[in-house]
């Protein structure tokens, strides 16, 4: 897919999409129906098709994870002074939705084996510092009312779903799940996304399966997923008539897009293998260098491992996570480091937070290296040679 190139080698780059001949007729065919914009059957064919998969009820196709995060949201009953429990360690876009919403995040710190969401920060937080009010669950430092969890299935690997599930009842409060980088990955054999009230999926570019943006809601909700639906189209009424009821949002997927993901969902078990295939040849190719920590996979869970990721001790390995990167790339290897923890972000500050101190750790450490679902062997090996000519 990429031109850039190392010498007479072929540049490495992090995480690239996998399109054959049949991703290709499918766009052609649409392009040919004439359906391309935002009605079309194969939007309701990727719905279906997706809801069958994850087995629940409803998927309700967006134009993005992020737009289908603010859908959950806004479905989930959060709003204006509210407070979402949510992963520091993780991309912005989940902590943006929440401000989309006039609500204010509260970070967790990543628990430090599998770097998920802390269960027991969070129940921490939870009983010291929340309490029973007269509209529910409030923080008694900020006097908001406590609206939702939202755990960040990151990299791949799946949440302890069992004990945050069991807070979620134990405190009265929806879960809305961020599984953007979580499809294909399971807890105690349910997919991720579907263990929640809400569940929120992402196929951008770099995605397991990839339609080069869009993402998906699911939920067993009828009234979640109808309300979504209705949000996510303008508020518009259904009729001839442009009459909207509410403040919309332009956040459909249109026909074009869907036809991409309907071709990658059937490849879905082919491309999960394949992450877990590169998983095991760096778990044995690098696993013993001192100094490397490698993501795992949780006890109970199945990771989909879509960003193979390393944490790096600079005394014990040689040279620190930047250097790595560096290194790696002067060798025409893409990789790049984890996301600020949000509890750092400038925009968010302030906000309430648990004691961080795994998040800023793997911050400093992280690095994820080259896993495209089409990267074969010898690219493998010259990722796994220049890591080791990189230790001490």
């Amino acid at each position: 897919m990429t031109e850039k190139t190392s010498g007479s080698l072929r540049y490495l780059p992090l995480a690239e999409p996998s399109f054959g001949e049949d991703e290709a007729e499918a766009v052609r065919a649409c392009v040919a129906s004439g359906w391309v914009s935002t009605a079309g059957s194969l939007i309701s064919e990727f719905e279906q098709k997706f809801a069958e998969r994850l087995g629940v009820r409803h998927a309700v196709a967006t134009n993005s994870g992020t737009a289908s995060l603010h859908l959950a949201l806004l479905a989930a009953g959060v709003g204006p002074e509210d407070e979402v429990i949510t992963s520091t360690m993780t991309f912005i876009a989940p902590v943006n939705a929440i401000s989309y919403v006039g609500a204010h995040p509260v970070f967790i710190d990543a628990e430090p084996d599998y770097w998920q969401l802390d269960p027991a920060k969070l129940r921490q937080f939870l009983e010291d510092d929340c309490k029973p009010g007269v509209s529910g669950l409030v923080n008694s430092r900020s006097a908001r009312r406590v609206k939702a969890i939202l755990p960040v299935h990151i990299l791949g690997n799946p949440c302890d779903m069992t004990e945050i599930t069991r807070l979620a009842i134990e405190f009265d409060l929806p879960v809305v799940e961020d599984a953007t980088e979580g499809l294909g990955a399971s807890w105690r054999d349910r997919p991720v996304g579907t263990i929640g009230k809400v569940g929120c999926f992402s196929f951008n570019g770099n995605k397991i399966i990839t339609t080069g943006g869009g993402g998906m809601v699911v939920t067993e909700d009828d009234q979640i997923a109808d309300r979504m639906r209705h949000l996510g189209s303008q508020a518009k009424l259904p009729g001839f008539e442009y009459i909207h009821d509410d403040v919309g949002y332009n956040y459909r997927m249109t026909n074009l897009v869907a036809s991409l993901g309907v071709v990658q969902l059937g490849r879905l078990d082919e491309f999960v293998a394949a992450k877990r295939a590169t998983a095991q040849r760096y778990a044995d190719g690098i696993g013993d260098i001192p100094g490397l920590t490698l993501i795992s996979e949780p006890p109970g869970g199945r990771s989909a491992f879509w960003m193979f990721t390393i944490l790096i001790d600079e005394s014990e390995f040689g040279c620190s996570s930047r250097d790595l990167l560096q290194r790696l790339e002067a060798e025409g290897i893409q990789s790049r480091p984890l996301w600020q923890p949000m509890h750092m972000s400038r925009p968010f500050r302030g906000a309430p937070r648990s004691e961080m101190d795994v998040a800023d750790r793997l911050f400093s450490q992280g690095l994820s290296i080259p896993c495209s679902v089409g990267i074969i062997g010898d690219e493998q090996d010259r990722v796994i040679n220049a890591v080791r000519a990189a230790a001490l």
